[in-house]
């Protein structure tokens, strides 16, 4: 043990009183916290090496058999599939100049039905094609979309997806390229259906 003089304050006179102060065997005063501390950490540490065991999945012997179904890879839209080195918008619009011109022809607007306007995003460049997937519609079908910014049209397949109305369509970027519209924004048009 060892004696500490500790000064106190009291009524604005200092007193010095001596108290005793048990310290451990090597003076460390954090010693006590040491025996603390060190079990609790040789727990945690513990813990961390009960980890269970994995198994080993068992492999499996595969034999491919005349009769066993596989699944197909499909070409996207129109039966032409994008290549896989595709890097700009050309690239990957395998249309050919036949089916631009008959995309772009002017339908018969007799049998036209307005559906409205909506927002576009472009859809999925890899799937070829002519079309627009929107929620204006409840079953595919043929159509038309017009960019008012250019005034051009696209005859376009119609293809029902889920939500509002007024939610937003995703177009192919074949029609995007047809009708002009930038590629990098999120361009109104106005679908019909039927033509």
């Amino acid at each position: 043990m060892k004696l500490v003089r500790v000064c106190t304050a009291r009524k604005g006179t200092l007193m010095a009183r001596e108290h005793v102060i048990a310290f451990a065997a090597s003076g460390d005063k954090y010693s006590g916290m040491k025996h603390r501390f060190f079990p609790i950490a040789l727990l945690v540490l513990g813990a961390c090496t009960q980890m269970p065991e994995t198994t080993a999945i068992p492999e499996i012997d595969v034999v491919a058999d005349a009769t066993q179904v596989r699944p197909k890879v499909r070409p996207a839209g129109l039966g032409r599939v994008v290549p896989t080195a595709a890097r700009t918008a050309e690239e990957f619009d395998v249309t050919t100049a036949e089916e631009r011109k008959a995309a772009a022809a002017a339908p018969v607007v007799a049998s036209e039905k307005r559906l409205g306007l909506t927002v576009v995003s472009l859809g999925d460049p890899t799937q070829a094609g002519f079309w627009i997937k929107t929620p204006m519609v409840s079953a595919q079908g043929k159509g038309r979309v017009v960019y008012p910014g250019t005034g051009k049209s696209v005859q376009v397949n119609l293809i029902p997806i889920e939500g509002a109305d007024s939610a937003g369509s995703r177009l192919s970027l074949a029609a995007f390229r047809l009708i002009e519209a930038p590629l990098t924004e999120l361009p109104e048009v106005e679908v019909f259906s039927g033509g």
